[in-house]
């Protein structure tokens, strides 16, 4: 279609403005957005679903349930609090052994996400995962010195008793509970 101008002359045709080059736009990946479509699908139906995840030094999951190098997670909303699935990461709290912990988990180490109960769900190739992705350039920037981080040792790793509490440890097996009125 051409368009006009005051004088009724044409000055364009539509093909003039087929394309818009965008400089410079960095591809983004449909994973995220794939990953959670199947996790909105999975819990309108009333399935359970999971996340298979290929585990590095960029994920932050409890090793002691980690097998050849794949960890499997129920992400529901009874087994998660605090699910956050963004573009870069899913992060959530879950409780292992009864004990909570804290996940990270960066999508492009995400192998797969299905429902437990029939297995439909999406499979992706992770060839190379977070850890061994190059860190995009950026300009040099000095660290701030200030407050760090610091490792913690494990509940295994931790003494068995605080220091300076000499008590004894009480007598007796399982615990009870007492209800006061």
């Amino acid at each position: 279609m051409p368009c006009f101008d005051a004088a009724g002359e044409s000055k364009y045709t539509a093909c003039d403005f087929r394309f818009i080059a965008i400089p410079n736009m960095p591809d983004i990946s449909t994973k995220p957005y794939l990953l959670r479509a199947i996790y909105e699908w999975c819990t309108d139906s009333g399935y359970t679903p999971y996340l298979a995840v290929k585990v590095d030094a960029a994920t932050t999951v409890p090793m002691e349930y980690v097998k050849k190098g794949e960890i499997i997670l129920n992400i529901s909303y009874g087994a998660t609090s605090g699910l956050k699935m963004d573009n870069d990461a899913i992060t959530f709290r879950a409780r292992f052994n009864g004990v909570s912990r804290e996940l990270y988990i960066p999508v492009h180490n995400v192998l797969a996400i299905y429902a437990n109960e029939n297995g439909q769900g999406m499979a992706f190739d992770v060839s190379t995962t977070a850890a061994e992705t190059p860190a995009p350039a950026s300009p040099a920037v000095e660290p701030a010195a200030g407050p760090g981080l610091s490792a913690v040792p494990n509940a295994s790793e931790a003494p068995s008793q605080p220091d300076g509490d000499n008590e004894p440890p009480k007598k007796g097996g399982r615990p009870t509970l007492t209800r006061i009125k």
